[in-house]
């Protein structure tokens, strides 16, 4: 192995230590715990030595993203059944709900922390990776163009070029029928993660069962 093998490896090894320390204070503390100082405190060194490997706060935080969207998009494909598109649908959308639940921190980190346009996390960088495939044309009746709101046209074309990158070739109204229902699934898996229901319900599972059924009988697969 020569001196410039070890030195890399070395470094992956560092920058690998560094991120598993990020997310475990992430787990432990929550996202405001992931500083550069507080990290550089649980390896004994000091922050300023953590740029040699990140540019800046946010360059860290977007890998941690990317970490965390990794191991997420892996979780929902391996709850993938053998079976037809609808089950398919139906069983990504509730191994969400079940990650999101078990890991409310990494949830807040990826889905409720602004991140920069560069980070693949979230709907684009998991949820469309492993359920666009199944959401495609012909597999699901989706709104018409037509009634897609005239002002986020253009961002609904911007959004296809992003499908694109993933191998997706769809409709405008198949684009945004995907942002209807990823809206709703989110907005059903935040209450539940931040215990924001407006009145204390004591089994949530029901209630998102009832509105999974709502919107696979509306965009879903039959």
């Amino acid at each position: 192995m020569t001196q410039v093998t070890r030195r890399e490896q070395a470094r992956a090894d560092t920058d690998r230590e560094i991120r598993r320390t990020a997310r475990e204070l992430l787990v432990r503390d929550g996202p405001q715990a992931v500083s550069l100082r507080g990290i550089a405190r649980e390896l004994g060194v000091t922050a300023p030595a953590l740029y040699r490997y990140y540019s800046s706060h946010s360059d860290l935080l977007d890998q941690v993203r990317a970490d965390v969207c990794a191991d997420l998009a892996t979780e929902l494909s391996h709850a993938l059944p053998d079976a037809g598109a609808r089950a398919q649908v139906l069983a990504v959308c509730r191994s969400f709900r079940r990650w999101a639940l078990a890991h409310p921190q990494e949830f807040v980190l990826v889905f409720a922390t602004p991140a920069r346009e560069s980070t693949s996390a979230s709907f684009a960088g998991v949820f469309l990776g492993v359920v666009g495939a199944i959401m495609a044309p012909g597999a699901v009746d989706t709104p018409t163009p037509a009634q897609a709101p005239p002002e986020i046209e253009a961002d609904l074309a911007a959004f296809l070029d992003t499908l694109g990158s993933l191998g997706m070739a769809i409709t405008v109204g198949t684009a945004y029928a995907m942002l209807q229902f990823w809206a709703r699934l989110y907005g059903q898996v935040a209450l539940e993660v931040f215990g924001q229901f407006p009145f204390p319900v004591r089994d949530t599972e029901p209630v998102f069962e009832a509105m999974l059924r709502d919107l696979v009988d509306e965009f879903g697969p039959a």
